[in-house]
């Protein structure tokens, strides 16, 4: 390795590795194409709606997710920006696709809570500021669309206190109120900073006006009831806020809140500014019962993440690995987890999105597509001298269940591969029947629009036509312990025993009754609801 300890901890201290996390709608992707405006990745930013724009967000590299305007899988992108580089982590909004959102939670050292300034904290949105709180990692508030009318930002504050139970400290404070957004009010440098008009629908990054706030321009520029208010909540806040403390922020007990406008650019660089100057940089990492620091000398890193076909001409796979330790090399040999046996690492890519290239060097922090052909599976260690565990990606028990056929008997080799690169991928889970034929599968995911993408990917991705019936199952529950053969529990008729990928044994139940009834007709009987 040709870098010294004092090299690698420079690298290490420049990198950020967050993830952005919102309700569906929320403007999450947009959010993301701004920053990379900023950064200068991008020179015109596609939103995901656009209405007067026929660009696609960078991040929504998926067909089905331009035509859909939503995003259906985690993509990653990096860049630079005024010395630090940052890893950023879009994941999708919507619910039926949280478990990929989980898993990319893993990778993260911290978090970017985007919140609808008119709607508040939504369903989701709760759902994953659990998962962020429970791992401990900071989390960064920027509530979004002030352009448009909004509830009252204070009213906002008390909302995120209340339902997420966080206490926050605004670093900025909104000008204007219902859609009459003039800018916003830097706390810290006790500055007013006014946008210009943008006539390029958040396309292009804009310029904006800075002053103290006792200028007397800025009186005549907002007019005297913006100004009497604006002078008025300061005060207020001043008065009755949190103090704001970094220690606190780092743990995860507070959150600091900026407000702006992702589809007009408001207030999204003097976010990006303090958000890089308060946020961690990467972090010591568990694996197994060893913790392993980022200036570690020894290359570690671990796979939270598999795509297949994100270049449709060559049908490739790409397995996603965060770096937590040491350095990583191109054509490097490390050992694999689950095989134990060294693998070469001769394809490393970095990416912006689906676009990539060859990376020759990467350090903690930095997240890098492996070409996978076939050999990772989510959660998998890879180390430069030992072999290692990593168990800290769940896999949750699927709430919608459906059995899945190929309506073209000639095609049963491209439905088989489909079904199981798709599983690998952690997309969908797969089970079938014990001693039956593989002709047919049934498949698992958390949300019913997962089915749809299914039906898409393999039509588009694998030419295949699929048959598909619903099933009235709500719950899988893996067999932990039993005396005798699991083929001979007494559950109900229907109760379907079923084995999943690395043929488990699992429970499908149709509700929490019958789940009662074969605990309590079967001694011995342990369930769990996570592989």
């Amino acid at each position: 390795m040709n870098i010294t300890k004092k090299e690698l901890e420079k690298e290490i201290e420049r990198r950020r590795t967050f993830a952005i996390i919102s309700h569906p709608d929320a403007g999450k992707t947009t959010l993301t194409e701004k920053l990379l405006l900023y950064g200068g990745a991008i020179h015109l930013a596609g939103s995901v709606k656009a209405r007067k724009t026929s660009k696609h967000a960078v991040s929504d590299w998926m067909e089905i997710e331009k035509q859909r305007g939503i995003s259906v899988t985690s993509s990653v992108m990096q860049f630079s920006y005024e010395g630090y580089c940052i890893n950023i982590l879009d994941t999708p909004g919507h619910q039926d696709f949280s478990e990929d959102t989980y898993r990319t939670l893993v990778a993260a050292d911290s978090a970017v809570m985007l919140i609808d300034g008119a709607k508040g904290v939504e369903a989701q949105t709760i759902k994953l500021f659990q998962i962020c709180k429970m791992r401990g990692i900071p989390i960064f508030t920027f509530i979004n669309k002030m352009d448009r009318a909004s509830k009252d930002p204070i009213s906002l504050m008390q909302e995120i206190e209340d339902v997420l139970g966080i206490r926050s400290y605004p670093m900025n404070w909104p000008i204007g109120i219902d859609g009459d957004f003039k800018g916003v009010y830097n706390r810290h440098l006790k500055q007013i900073e006014l946008f210009t008009n943008d006539n390029t629908h958040g396309q292009a990054a804009i310029h904006s006006n800075k002053a103290s706030v006792e200028d007397p321009v800025f009186k005549d520029l907002l007019g005297e009831p913006y100004y009497s208010r604006l002078v008025e909540e300061i005060e207020l806040l001043d008065m009755a806020g949190d103090e704001f403390d970094l220690r606190k922020v780092l743990k995860g007990e507070l959150t600091p809140i900026f407000f702006g406008s992702a589809m007009t650019n408001f207030g999204v660089e003097p976010f990006l500014e303090e958000f890089l100057k308060m946020s961690p940089c990467p972090g010591e990492q568990t694996f197994g019962e060893k913790k392993i620091e980022p200036e570690n000398e020894d290359f570690t890193g671990f796979i939270f993440k598999i795509q297949a076909n994100m270049n449709p001409n060559h049908r490739d796979r790409i397995a996603f690995l965060r770096i937590c330790s040491g350095v990583f090399e191109r054509n490097m040999q490390v050992i694999h987890s689950n095989s134990g046996k060294p693998i070469r690492l001769s394809q490393p890519q970095q990416f912006m999105a689906q676009d990539r290239e060859i990376v020759e060097k990467a350090y903690p922090g930095d997240i890098i597509g492996l070409f996978d052909p076939g050999i990772f599976r989510i959660s998998d260690a890879l180390s430069s001298v030992e072999r290692l565990s990593f168990s800290g990606i769940p896999s949750f028990s699927a709430e919608n269940f459906a059995r899945v056929a190929t309506k073209d008997t000639m095609k049963r080799k491209q439905f088989l591969k489909g079904i199981e690169q798709l599983a690998e991928e952690g997309a969908i889970q797969i089970y079938k029947q014990p001693d039956i034929g593989v002709e047919e599968f049934i498949v698992g995911a958390v949300g019913v629009l997962q089915f749809e993408v299914l039906e898409y990917r393999l039509k588009n991705e694998y030419n295949v036509d699929l048959k598909l019936t619903y099933l009235n199952y709500r719950h899988a529950r893996w067999i932990s312990e039993i005396k005798g053969n699991p083929r001979d529990l007494n559950v109900t008729s229907t109760t379907m025993l079923v084995q999943d990928y690395h043929e488990n044994f699992v429970l499908l139940f149709e509700n929490e009754w019958s789940i009662q009834w074969a605990l309590d007709k079967n001694k011995g009987l342990t369930l769990r609801n996570i592989s």
